[in-house]
C-alpha cells in the first residue's frame, strides 16, 4: 500500500517551478474546499503527488511543467463544472496512463476502480478524436460515447481537458491550431451543447473562431467593446422599472446584462448577410430569482413575465416556453423579446437559480441536485439510448459516422404527438419518416405516408411543433436510396443506410446463400451508386490530361505560400466554396501532394480538418490574379436609372468585367445578381461598400 503524507506538511521544494506548481495546486484545493462537496482532501492530495511524480521532467509545448495542465483541468472540473473529489482525482490523473509507464491497474490499486475507469475512459479518447488514421480515430469516438453511457463524468473531464487546451492553444504550431480548433467546433462544442454546458460551449466556439478567423474575431470584439457603455446604459434603463416591480413583489433576484458571443454574432452576420449594427439580439438580460418552493417555480417565472408585458411591447413570435417542455439537454427557462429604449429589441431570459445552474452546467449539475430522478435525467437517458442505438449499427466510414452522430448533437427541437397523445422530441426539420423511425425501426422501414389533422401527407412532409401524426404503413414497400433525402435524424439515416448496404451485400451472394437469407428487393445499381457517394474520398486529385509533374512533398510544418498565377497556380480550388485571394483559407494536401483550398468556414472543410488533421497545411496568399469569378447580390428601392448606375460603378469605376447580370423587380423593390472576374476578396468587399453609396441600394453582399 502506498504511504501518504499531508501535502503541505512536507518541506516545500526550493525551486521556483515547484513553488509555482504547489501554488497552483493550493488554488485548486481552495476552490474545492469552498464548494458544497464533502471534503475528501487527502485523496486529492495523493492524486496530485502521484501525477506530479509521474509527469516529472515532462513539459508542455509552451515550456511550462506538464503537471500544470492536469491541475488546470482539475480546477475547471470543480470550479466551472461543480464536480467533486472523484472527478478532480480523475482530472489530475487523466494523462498518466497515456503518457507514462503507469497502467490502469496501478491507478485502480492506488485510487479505486471508479477513478481508474474514468481515467481509462478519458485515455481512450485523448490526443484528439481524429488523427491520421481516421478509421481508428472514429473507433475512439465510439469508445467516448460508450464511456459516456457508463459514466457521464468521462466526457465532463474530457470537456475540461479540451477547454484548457483551447485556452492555451497559442503555444501550438499554426496547423495544429487549425486542426484542434476545427475539431472543437465540429465535435466538442456540439457535445457541450447537448450536455447543456452552455457557458463552456460558447467559450469553445469563441476560442475556435479566434484561431480560425483572427481578423474577423478582432473586428467583432472591437465593435462589442465600442458599444458596451451604450449597451449597458440601454439595458439599465430597460430593467429599472422591472427591478421596482420585483422588489415590490418580494423577489430575491439578480439581473445580468448579457452580450451574444463573438461566434454567435459572426454566424448571424454570415447567415443573414447583415452588418453588426443590425443584429438586434446583441442586447440581452437574464433575470435569476431565488426559489425555495419547487411547486411555485413555474408560477413565479410567469409572474415575472407579466411584469415585462405590463411595461413593454412583446415580440409576438419570440416567446419561448422551455419550462413546460424543456430542451432535450435539460435546459429550462422562459424567453421573451421586448421593445426597449431607442427601438432596440432586447431578449429576456427568466430562470430560477436552479434553472440557471442547470443551464450553465447542464448534466454536470445533477451532482448537486441529487434529489431523486428528475426530468432532466430522463432526457439524458433518452439521448444516450439513441446514441447506443446508433452504436449498435456502426457506420464503417469515419466521416459518415461522425455526421450521423452530429445530427443528434446540435439541432433545435420540435415537439410532436402520436395519435394516443404521447410526446416525441425531434430535431427541427424532421419529417414523417423521421417520426416513424423514432417510434420503431420496423415502422420506419414500412412507412408509406402520414396523416395530420385528418389530411394525408407524404413521408417527406416536414413536421411542425404541435402536429399530431399517424403513421401509415405498407408491408409491400421498402426503403430506396431516395429515402435518404426524406429524413433529418441520425437514427433514420443510419437505419436506411444499413438496410441499403445489406441489400447490396445480398446482391453479391450466390443463389445458395440467398436461400438462407431474407433479402429485400430494389435496384442494386442505385444502391451501389449511393454507397460510392457515401464513401466519397475527398482527396482524389483532379489531374489534367498530360500532367506528369513529379510529386514534391509538402512540408506541413511550414506556411505554404499560394501563388494564384493565371496559367498555373500552385494549388487547386474546390467549387463548394470558391475562395478568393484574401479569404481565410485552409489547405489540404491530397494523395498527389497537391494543396486543395477551402474557405475556413466551408462545411466540407470543417469536416475535413476534424478528420484529416495530418493533411492540413497553413496557407498564405502570395499574390492575386484577375481570373477569379465572384458573385454579388444587391437589394434596394427601385427607381429610374438605378441599373445604369450599378453597371457604371462596376464597369467604369472598378474596371471589372461583368460576366452575368440578372435583375428583377417586385413593386417598389429590386433584386440584382451579378457575377464578374476579380483579383481578390478585398476588391469584392470594396465594391460592395461602394454599391451601398448608390441612392436606393440597401444591401450589397458577396454570395460566392
Amino acid at each position: 500500500m502506498q504511504e501518504t503524507y499531508p501535502l503541505f506538511l512536507t518541506p516545500t521544494p526550493a525551486s521556483q517551478e515547484d513553488k509555482i506548481i504547489d501554488a497552483a495546486f493550493r488554488e485548486l484545493l481552495n476552490c474545492y474546499v469552498e464548494s458544497n462537496h464533502r471534503k475528501k482532501v487527502e485523496i486529492i492530495e495523493r492524486a496530485f503527488r502521484f501525477a506530479k511524480e509521474a509527469h516529472k521532467g515532462a513539459r508542455r509545448r509552451s515550456g511550462e511543467p506538464y503537471i500544470l495542465h492536469p491541475i488546470a483541468v482539475a480546477r475547471i472540473v470543480v470550479e466551472e463544472l461543480g464536480l467533486g473529489s472523484t472527478s478532480i482525482c480523475a482530472a489530475l490523473l487523466h494523462d498518466v496512463v497515456e503518457d507514462t509507464d503507469y497502467t490502469h491497474e496501478d491507478i485502480k490499486t492506488a485510487f479505486g476502480a471508479k477513478i481508474a475507469d474514468i481515467v481509462e475512459g478519458v485515455t481512450k479518447i485523448s490526443g484528439g478524436i481524429f488523427g491520421a488514421q481516421s478509421s481508428i480515430q472514429a473507433e475512439n469516438f465510439r469508445k467516448l460515447l460508450l464511456s459516456m453511457s457508463t459514466d457521464i463524468r468521462v466526457i465532463l473531464v474530457k470537456m475540461a481537458d479540451r477547454l484548457h487546451n483551447m485556452r492555451t492553444l497559442g503555444s501550438m504550431r499554426p496547423e495544429k491550431q487549425y486542426k484542434i480548433a476545427g475539431e472543437t467546433l465540429y465535435v466538442y462544442a456540439p457535445l457541450a451543447h447537448r450536455l447543456g454546458l452552455s457557458k463552456i460551449k460558447y467559450e469553445l466556439e469563441d476560442l475556435a473562431f479566434k484561431y480560425e478567423h483572427p481578423q474577423k474575431y478582432r473586428e467583432i470584439i472591437e465593435k462589442v467593446n465600442e458599444t458596451e457603455e451604450h449597451r449597458l446604459a440601454i439595458t439599465e434603463e430597460f430593467v429599472a422599472p422591472i427591478k421596482q416591480m420585483l422588489d415590490n413583489a418580494g423577489f430575491k433576484y439578480e439581473i445580468k446584462a448579457r452580450v451574444k458571443s463573438a461566434y454567435s454574432i459572426y454566424n448571424k452576420m454570415e447567415t443573414k448577410k447583415i452588418p453588426f449594427e443590425e443584429i438586434y439580439d446583441v442586447y440581452a438580460v437574464r433575470v435569476i430569482f431565488e426559489n425555495e418552493d419547487e411547486a411555485l417555480e413555474k408560477i413565479r417565472c410567469w409572474q415575472i413575465y407579466t411584469f415585462f408585458t405590463e411595461k413593454y411591447k412583446i415580440h409576438p413570435e419570440r416567446l419561448r416556453d422551455w419550462i413546460s417542455i424543456p430542451k432535450a439537454n435539460g435546459y429550462r427557462a422562459l424567453h421573451l423579446t421586448a421593445m426597449g429604449p431607442e427601438g432596440k429589441w432586447i431578449e429576456v431570459q427568466i430562470r430560477s437559480r436552479k434553472m440557471d445552474e442547470i443551464a450553465e452546467l447542464g448534466y454536470a449539475a445533477h451532482w448537486k441536485y441529487k434529489d431523486g430522478v428528475n426530468e432532466d435525467e430522463t432526457e439524458l437517458d433518452t439521448w444516450m439510448n439513441t446514441i447506443k442505438d446508433i452504436l449498435a449499427h456502426p457506420e464503417p466510414n469515419a466521416m459518415d459516422f461522425l455526421d450521423t452522430i452530429k445530427l443528434n448533437l446540435f439541432s433545435s427541437e420540435i415537439y410532436v404527438f402520436t395519435p394516443k397523445g404521447d410526446l416525441l422530441t425531434l430535431p427541427t426539420g424532421a419529417t414523417v419518416l423521421d417520426m416513424a423511425f423514432a417510434i420503431h425501426s420496423q415502422l420506419g422501414l414500412e412507412c408509406m405516408a402520414g396523416k395530420i389533422s385528418h389530411k394525408l401527407v407524404p413521408r417527406s412532409h416536414v413536421l411542425q411543433s404541435g402536429d399530431q401524426v399517424e403513421i401509415i404503413t405498407s408491408k409491400s414497400q421498402s426503403p430506396t436510396p431516395e429515402w435518404m433525402d426524406f429524413c433529418h435524424t441520425a437514427k433514420a439515416k443510419n437505419r436506411i443506410r444499413t438496410y441499403l448496404k445489406k441489400a447490396e451485400t445480398a446482391d453479391k451472394l450466390s443463389p445458395e446463400e440467398l436461400d438462407k437469407i431474407q433479402t429485400p428487393s430494389g435496384s442494386q445499381e442505385e444502391k451501389r451508386s449511393l454507397v460510392k457517394k457515401l464513401l466519397l474520398y475527398p482527396f482524389k486529385s483532379k489531374k489534367k490530361k498530360g500532367d506528369h509533374r513529379a510529386r514534391v512533398a509538402i512540408d506541413r510544418k511550414k506556411v505554404f505560400t499560394l501563388y494564384p498565377d493565371d496559367k498555373e497556380p500552385n494549388y487547386h480550388i474546390e467549387s463548394c466554396c470558391s475562395p478568393l485571394p484574401g479569404d481565410d483559407v485552409l489547405g489540404f494536401v491530397n494523395e498527389d501532394e497537391e494543396v486543395v483550398l477551402h474557405k475556413v468556414n466551408c462545411p466540407i472543410a470543417m469536416r475535413l480538418k476534424s478528420i484529416y488533421g495530418s493533411r492540413l497545411v497553413v496557407t498564405h496568399w502570395g499574390g492575386s490574379s484577375s481570373t477569379f469569378e465572384a458573385a454579388v447580390e444587391v437589394d434596394g428601392i427601385d427607381r429610374m436609372g438605378i441599373l445604369d448606375e450599378l453597371i457604371d460603378l462596376v464597369s467604369k469605376k472598378f474596371e471589372i468585367n461583368i460576366r452575368s447580370l440578372n435583375i428583377s423587380t417586385s413593386k417598389e423593390v429590386f433584386h440584382c445578381d451579378m457575377t464578374f472576374c476579380v483579383d481578390n476578396a478585398d476588391t469584392v468587399n470594396n465594391l460592395c461598400e461602394s454599391l451601398l453609396h448608390i441612392k436606393g441600394v440597401k444591401f450589397a453582399k458577396r454570395i460566392s
